[in-house]
């Protein structure tokens, strides 16, 4: 596959980190994926270890720590990259595949968490990437609320915390979404979707103010 040649591609990535809290806790692996817009990866991605500090590794909760254990990392990152150094190997991986600055999505699960802390850590990478992004996360929970059976029966998870192994997981799990839950082909027709978008006009107002005057 042609990078030049990708459809409106994503940018799928996932970070492990001593805990959420983005002040103090740090990255300790990255992984990047690329893949077109039907969800097809131009290659098996990069998965970089990052050296914390110490302050960070001794911040960690019992929780975060027993996670990092299980999953091997903790025993592994000793050996990473300087932040400096993955972050430019980051950089060099998407832009060969996305030489075009700011116009790919970000792409993953609750991804909004990732996002800051590589807009603290890795500027450099978000500002190639485009300001919008693709969460999974928003999908399953709209499944959750609207399809529950299609909810409860999507996908395992095999990742285990693994930055590369969660994003296959994520990949995987939106091609299921898109399959049970999104048109095939090309969708409605032209006809439909203005219909529909009509009869969605307004509503939120309407339905708002029809909530307020049965309140009073």
């Amino acid at each position: 596959m042609s990078y030049h040649a990708l459809n409106n591609p994503i940018v799928w990535m996932d970070c492990e980190m001593t805990g959420l809290d983005i002040d103090v806790d740090e990255l300790v692996e990255v992984s990047v994926v690329v893949t077109d817009s039907d969800l097809v990866p131009v290659d098996e991605g990069i998965d970089l270890l990052v050296r914390p500090s110490r302050r960070a590794v001794a911040n960690m909760n019992d929780f975060v720590r027993a996670m990092h254990t299980k999953s091997g990392l903790a025993s592994e990152w000793d050996l990473g990259l300087d932040l400096a150094d993955a972050e430019a190997q980051v950089l060099e991986y998407v832009r060969r595949r996305v030489p075009d600055a700011r116009k790919a999505q970000l792409g993953g699960n609750s991804v909004g968490t990732d996002k800051a802390f590589l807009e603290r850590h890795m500027p450099s990478v978000i500002e190639h990437l485009h300001y919008r992004i693709i969460d999974v996360s928003s999908i399953k929970e709209l499944a959750k609320r609207w399809f529950p059976r299609v909810y409860f029966a999507a996908p395992a998870k095999t990742g285990n915390h693994r930055a590369l192994g969660d994003i296959y997981d994520s990949i995987d799990e939106l091609r299921y979404y898109r399959a049970i839950l999104f048109p095939s082909g090309n969708g409605p027709s032209t006809d439909e979707a203005q219909a529909a978008a009509k009869e969605a006009f307004g509503a939120t107002a309407k339905l708002a103010a029809k909530a307020s005057k049965n309140v009073e």
